[in-house]
């Protein structure tokens, strides 16, 4: 992965709204995205841009990585975003809309524009690419590809949902292959994959419920759009302490092995090759185990 960070969950606070920018930072959230485009009114655009600006440069978001949602490209507001944001350094852009692999080049050209202009080192702040629309997901796999910029690659699902013009359900059936598609994508680029918000902050069951489903595809952490929600998210996504202690086992077996020459083992009965440490150490990253 291009990024080797935790990324469990990425807290949608709007960027016109000062209070919740400033307490950014203590809500926990492995990652926080202010958020330009579909929380801000089109009458606010400028003074949102100006706010996240300006906190940027004076905010102590305590480690969180910080994206920053800019508008479609296709919007008169999309370069005002960039020329913006792109000199505070954030760590990446989140692009949003995004349907094709000349999307994804467009914003690495601009950026790219800006970071020499402003003498930050090319590569810098890199690129979340959003997925929200029936050819953005045909076309997963270029777009996730598209720059070296790309870390992580997500699915916006209410939009989605209006593309195709059908209803958000709750068991989400309806973009049951978007996801899956999303997820192969983002693997087979070797970049983070990302689910979509969960829109009912009341429903906690049903949160924890879709977390689960969404981890067993394959997807590295969700979209929390309130602060209630991140602790939730967080629980699933955290091995339990029986699965740290045979991960342990499997990781220190391996490292064993190795210099002992073999190449495959057995714990308990069981053989143990190289996806079942790759596996296992990725349970050691989430549960935060250096082993």
């Amino acid at each position: 992965m291009k990024q080797n960070k935790l990324r469990r969950t990425m807290l949608y606070i709007p960027g016109n709204n000062p209070n919740m920018i400033q307490n950014g930072g203590v809500y926990g959230a492995d990652g926080i995205m202010l958020d330009l485009e579909d929380a801000v009114a089109i009458s606010r655009k400028k003074d949102a841009r100006i706010l996240v600006r300006n906190m940027l440069q004076t905010m102590d978001f305590y480690g969180a990585e910080i994206t920053v949602r800019i508008n479609g490209l296709q919007t008169e507001f999309a370069l005002l975003d960039m020329e913006a944001i792109v000199p505070c350094k954030p760590d990446a852009l989140r692009i949003p809309k995004v349907e094709t692999m000349g999307d994804i080049q467009t914003a690495d050209q601009i950026i790219s524009k800006i970071e020499k202009k402003h003498k930050i080192p090319q590569g810098t702040v890199k690129i979340h690419a959003m997925v929200e629309t029936a050819l953005g997901v045909e076309n997963a796999f270029q777009i996730a590809q598209a720059s070296p910029r790309v870390v992580v690659l997500t699915i916006g699902g209410q939009d989605l949902t209006a593309d195709m013009g059908v209803k958000k359900t709750l068991n989400g059936q309806e973009i049951a292959y978007a996801r899956q598609r999303i997820v192969m994508a983002a693997k087979a680029a070797k970049v983070a994959a990302l689910d979509t918000i969960f829109a009912d902050v009341d429903d906690e069951a049903g949160l924890i419920k879709e977390t689960e489903m969404i981890k067993e595809l394959g997807f590295d952490g969700k979209a929390v759009i309130n602060p209630r929600q991140i602790n939730l998210v967080h629980t699933v996504f955290t091995p339990k302490a029986a699965e740290i202690e045979k991960a342990t086992r499997i990781v220190k077996a391996f490292k064993k092995a190795q210099k002992d020459g073999i190449g495959v083992f057995a714990i308990d009965g069981k053989m143990i090759d190289a996806p079942v440490v790759a596996r296992a150490q990725r349970v050691l990253d989430l549960a935060g185990e250096k082993k």
